[in-house]
């Protein structure tokens, strides 16, 4: 696929075509890419490896087999061919899977021919509009786009119909440590309450707090702020007291030349220390003795 072409699919937006995939249209004769509703056996549908959706709440999943039974699939399934007898999911596992569950031997699809770029797009595209994916979900697949095909956050936006901030805000969530992801996926936090913990020294025990103190975003917001608070200042003292004028520095030198070793000297107004780093117990003898002689 060529820039242009790239370009004008990317101006037009993804979203719009899931309007289009749900319904059987008949493709141009030169370059079909739409079949129309036809009923495959359900055994030779498989799901998609590359989905973004993980997650499949099985209550959820059991109340659409039990109206799958009683009505049928009313929106097919959208698949792509990849040889005979076999189909790839491209929007629809989870219709596919509680057809399953209603012991359905064949379901309703329409077939799009579709390359693997696309079949990823339409897949996030699809998940995000409906809300099927959660936070995590739905920052993993970005990162996919953008590490496999180079898109850009803006180009994302497009495609979803998000801001790009809202894109570079779900790509943030990746830089927590496993256990705040694990709670994020299972809805535990949302996805305000961990951003809020993307920039802390410990998101996985804030986390908990939140988690075990039903805190709100507000609330975890704040604490995260007061976490962050906390490891500033440790830092701002140590500059503080690093900042040295240019005669203790010079004296810091001379000390360290006479010695032969590093030479630190902290002075206040009330006082100071000077400290005096070694690394032998050779080197160690040596200060006592002209500390005896002095």
């Amino acid at each position: 696929m060529n820039d242009d072409v790239s370009k004008r699919r990317l101006g037009r937006g993804l979203a719009a075509l899931i309007g289009e995939m749900d319904q059987p249209v008949v493709a141009d004769s030169e370059k079909p890419n739409v079949s129309p509703d036809r009923m495959v056996p359900i055994e030779f549908v498989s799901r998609n490896p590359r989905n973004p959706r993980r997650f499949f709440d099985e209550s959820e999943l059991h109340d659409l087999a039990s109206s799958i039974r009683q009505h049928g699939i009313v929106q097919p399934v959208v698949v792509r061919t990849l040889s005979v007898n076999q189909h790839e999911i491209i929007a629809g596992e989870r219709r596919w899977r509680a057809a399953q569950l209603a012991g359905l031997v064949e379901i309703p699809v329409i077939v799009r021919n579709v390359d693997d770029k696309t079949a990823l797009e339409i897949a996030i595209v699809e998940n995000v509009q409906r809300s099927d994916l959660n936070p995590l979900e739905e920052a993993l697949g970005y990162e996919q786009l953008i590490a496999e095909y180079g898109y850009t956050q803006n180009d994302l936006g497009e495609i979803i119909g998000k801001s790009r901030s809202h894109v570079a805000n779900s790509l943030r969530l990746l830089k927590l440590p496993e256990p705040v992801r694990d709670l994020l996926a299972g809805g535990s936090l949302s996805a305000g309450h961990a951003r809020a913990l993307v920039p802390t020294s410990d998101p996985a025990a804030l986390a908990r707090t939140i988690v075990s103190k039903g805190m709100s975003v507000r609330d975890a917001e704040r604490l995260a702020q007061n976490d962050i608070k906390a490891q500033s200042e440790p830092k701002l003292a140590a500059q503080l007291r690093d900042h040295k004028d240019s005669d203790t520095l010079a004296l810091e030198r001379t000390l360290s030349d006479t010695l032969g070793l590093d030479v630190t000297i902290n002075h206040k107004a009330t006082g100071g220390q000077i400290r005096i780093s070694y690394k032998s117990l050779d080197q160690l003898e040596e200060i006592c003795r002209l500390l005896e002689r002095r």
